[in-house]
């Protein structure tokens, strides 16, 4: 059997593609056309030449040795548009996956690899086919090395060959270099003769063979200002001959038998093809991967009626199913055990009444891979089973690789990865009213297929977390954390009730007095929580200028109300009512439906994977919202209280930790310089934007220079602090350039970091968090300039997410360390909040703020601020 050897220009046909192809998007922003066109390519050259051998070749660089005879070589090539320049790593990726080599050679270019390659082929009996668009190659040329020139679209080529070049040029293919020297190349800024154009160049070779014997033979050539361009430029035209041969000897490291082709795994290309969506191409793999499944769907399974030996073994997928409506009531209602024994269901009653089952899961040494770790430690903590060992959580590695992607469910993870093992929750249990467990056969088999979804998932996971740079934030950021929240949810924050009722109270009466008032002003009682009849109030009777209308009538919003308040005494009225209300009910009334009737205490649940920031949020109830710019917003948290007699409220916060953040991401000299001196920073700001001493800062431009600052961490544009400050959008704007002027480092962060959105699809943190951002691309401004600002937030936000987390781990492992009875309580934003015996206070202020300010190492020093008192009220 004859070998076949196919070689590809990388860089050409993915440039080709890129051209030919619509610019296209998959759903985390990434462009897709130059991939899409390669894989059209490659698919089919696999299918018409079925090679044995196949290499795809890449220029390693910018500079080769072709730079020193030529330094302006290629030079006038303009540069790689960001959109192609971001899809060659999934190129490569495509190629890894089809099991088709790939080399790249430093100081050489793809021509001089295939070059050499060609040759040692063709001289070992190989059938050689070059796969390019650059003309260049056609000088390889032989009557066993055919190379094929892509036209129009992906798919249409020429096929050079001696003979085919003899038709086309009149000429050999050893000629083409000859033909170069003499006319030049545009494309690679080869200068050639000047004025000698391809008619010309193929009409002296084809007289004189040769350009050296072109050069020997001036004198014979017709035409004397064609003389004198041959004259003047001989030593151009030699170095032009020169920079256009391909070196056919260069020194590669990778041999003929290394690029053999064995063909692909389906398995392999399905999840890079969902990545990429391209669903198309998936829809024709179905026939390939359809077997698979199929053999996938059939399981086995042993319904336990005890606790075994043989499923409690050394490391095993453990599946904690928990109804999540009843989650602080630990509704646990079955679990799956998968290990390499067998595949096993368990009922509640069965595991949580064994102690061998209580034993292994409290036995730490044995691994077990979850879904949800924290939910399923939480759960079970409820149920006074204290899981250890937890070594991979899929949800937790799922939302690290894509922030974005929202997962319902295990087979929504699953499926995302080609994995058609568990049918959805949704399926089985139903949803809203109709939700409900099914019959126990059926329960068994769902969890069951949930478990060994989750053991397929985990190798691919752990290797994508690993590709990503992500495995030290999973396993010692994330994955640690698990068990942290979960503490602090079992242990919850005591309430007390009656201050909470006393508060709903006082607030009942601030709301009648505030209601008072505001029919005062109107001159006449009517429904302030109506749209309708306060527009009628306002806007008819008492004449304020009626600035946005709705499909209702016109706006009653509080962004209109706030624009109209120094035009009447009711509206600052009606927005202090609407903000009294919704401390009634959101915080008083919410607050006192969710204290657990058997602890007297809130049990708030933290989401560890919602944000795309990384930022913890908190539900049922949330804390992070309790609105403390009112005082009576603040004094909410008087009914936050110890656990225990004689123990008090301990709260820390880190101080301006994101503009700290940004001093290090961004490495401004005067940010940093600011921070490692302790000064007021937004003092510093004021006197850098305006350019004044110490003492001549204003408080007028204090409050700018704070309104700019922390603006700036969140990507603000003129208009948003022009709405902050109260002046002119143009004033605004003039404030910001000279704030930027004045922090040179934070300006270059910012395009560096929009930039690297474009090019990558994604932003990332200190600690290699990843957020997709699709919509840097849309043709849409506001759209556009939303993904702008999220690009140059995210690093922030989500580092300095990174760093309290980092520090909720170390504070927990310390306080267990120095034999502390302190406990952690909460988490809110960018402050840790702990419950503590009078006596250990003195230690904790001395190891919280050491704890925390050392969590990450940043190149500006990290503050803490801390307190104490009886409350969490007073801890501030």
């Amino acid at each position: 059997m004859t070998k076949k050897l196919v070689l590809i220009d990388g860089n050409s046909i993915a440039y080709r593609a890129f051209f030919a192809l619509p610019l296209l998007n998959n759903d985390k922003g990434v462009h897709t056309n130059a991939i899409y066109g390669f894989t059209m390519i490659l698919k089919k050259i696999l299918e018409d030449e079925k090679p044995t051998h196949l290499l795809v070749a890449f220029d390693a660089g910018k500079t080769t040795f072709r730079h020193k005879t030529f330094s302006e070589y290629k030079g006038g090539r303009q540069k790689t548009p960001p959109e192609l320049s971001e899809q060659f790593p999934f190129i490569r990726e495509l190629l890894d996956t089809y099991g088709v080599s790939r080399y790249e050679l430093e100081n050489y270019e793809a021509d001089d690899i295939i070059g050499t390659l060609s040759q040692k082929a063709e001289r070992d009996g190989y059938e050689v086919k070059v796969i390019t668009g650059d003309k260049d190659l056609t000088q390889l040329a032989t009557d066993k090395i055919t190379i094929d020139i892509t036209k129009k679209g992906i798919t249409d080529v020429d096929s050079y060959t001696p003979a085919f070049i003899e038709k086309k040029y009149g000429l050999t293919p050893s000629q083409i270099v000859d033909m170069k020297g003499l006319m030049g190349d545009s494309s690679d800024n080869i200068p050639g003769v000047p004025g000698v154009g391809e008619k010309t160049a193929i009409k002296l070779l084809k007289e004189f063979t040769t350009l050296e014997n072109v050069l020997k033979s001036i004198d014979q050539v017709s035409g004397n200002k064609l003389k004198e361009k041959l004259e003047e430029n001989k030593q151009q035209a030699l170095m032009s001959k020169e920079l256009a041969t391909i070196d056919c000897d260069a020194p590669l490291e990778i041999t003929l038998d290394e690029v053999l082709y064995e063909g692909y795994d389906v398995n392999k290309i399905v999840p890079l093809y969902k990545e990429l969506g391209f669903n198309s191409l998936l829809d024709k793999l179905a026939d390939e991967i359809e077997v698979e499944e199929e053999e996938v769907e059939d399981i086995s399974f042993i319904v336990a009626e005890s606790v075994t030996d043989e499923m409690l073994s050394d490391e095993a997928v453990l599946l904690v199913e928990v109804m999540e409506e009843s989650y602080h009531n630990a509704d646990i209602i079955g679990f799956s055990i998968i290990n390499q024994q067998g595949h096993y269901y368990l009922s509640t009653e069965i595991a949580l009444q064994s102690d061998k089952f209580k034993v292994w899961a409290e036995d730490e040494s044995k691994k077990k891979t979850v879904y949800d770790g924290k939910k399923s430690i939480a759960s079970l903590r409820w149920k006074e089973v204290y899981l250890e060992g937890v070594v991979f959580d899929v949800l937790m590695a799922a939302y690290l690789l894509n922030p974005s992607e929202t997962y319902s469910d295990i087979a929504s993870i699953a499926k995302s990865s080609n994995i058609h093992i568990a049918k959805t929750d949704e399926a089985i249990y139903g949803k809203g009213a109709k939700r409900a467990v099914p019959n126990k056969d059926e329960l068994a088999e769902h969890l069951v297929r949930k478990g060994l979804a989750l053991s397929h998932l985990k190798e691919k996971l752990e290797q994508d977390l690993e590709k990503n740079d992500q495995s030290d934030l999973f396993y010692q950021l994330e994955l640690p954390l698990t068990i942290v929240l979960a503490d602090m949810e079992a242990t919850g924050v005591k309430v007390d009730v009656n201050r909470l009722k006393e508060m709903g109270k006082e607030l009942a009466e601030h709301l009648a007095r505030h209601e008072q008032n505001i029919h005062m002003h109107a001159g006449e009682s009517f429904n302030i929580n109506s749209p309708k009849q306060l527009a009628t109030i306002l806007f008819e009777k008492l004449g304020l200028p009626a600035l946005k209308k709705t499909k209702t009538g016109f706006s009653t919003s509080a962004e209109v109300l706030e624009k109209l308040a120094e035009k009447h005494e009711i509206v600052q009225e009606i927005l202090h009512y609407r903000q009294l209300g919704k401390l009634q009910s959101t915080y008083i009334e919410g607050l006192l439906k969710v204290v657990h009737k058997d602890t007297d205490k809130i049990h708030t649940r933290y989401n560890q994977t919602l944000t795309q920031t990384g930022r913890l949020s908190s539900t049922d109830p949330n804390l992070q919202n309790i609105p403390i710019r009112l005082e009576e917003g603040r004094k909410i948290r008087q009914a936050f209280v110890a656990s225990k007699k004689d123990w008090v409220i301990f709260a820390a916060d880190y101080s301006q930790i994101e503009l700290r953040v940004l001093a290090h991401i961004a490495n401004d000299e005067n940010l940093v310089e600011a921070f490692r001196q302790d000064l007021d920073i937004h003092t510093k700001t004021a006197m850098d934007v305006f350019h004044v001493n110490k003492e001549e800062v204003t408080s007028d431009m204090r409050r700018q220079a704070k309104a700019v600052n922390f603006g700036i961490v969140y990507g603000i544009s003129d208009y948003g602090l022009s709405q902050n400050l109260g002046i002119t959008r143009k004033e605004a704007g003039q404030f910001i350039t000279r704030y930027l002027e004045s922090f040179k480092g934070v300006q270059d962060y910012m395009g560096e970091s929009v930039q690297e959105a474009r090019d990558k699809g994604y932003v990332k943190t200190l600690l290699h968090r990843r957020r997709y951002i699709p919509e840097i691309t849309s043709r849409n401004f506001n759209v556009r300039s939303f993904a702008e600002r999220t690009a140059m937030n995210t690093p922030i936000q989500g580092s300095a997410a990174d760093i309290i987390k980092k520090a909720m781990i170390d504070m927990a492992e310390r306080l267990e360390a120095d034999n502390l009875q302190t406990k952690m309580l909460l988490q809110v934003h960018d402050e840790l909040i702990f419950e503590a015996p009078k006596e250990e206070i003195e230690i904790l202020e001395k190891i919280v703020p050491e704890v925390m300010e050392n969590a990450v190492k940043l190149n500006v020093p990290l503050k803490v601020d801390y307190a104490y008192g009886t409350s969490w009220y007073e801890a501030k």
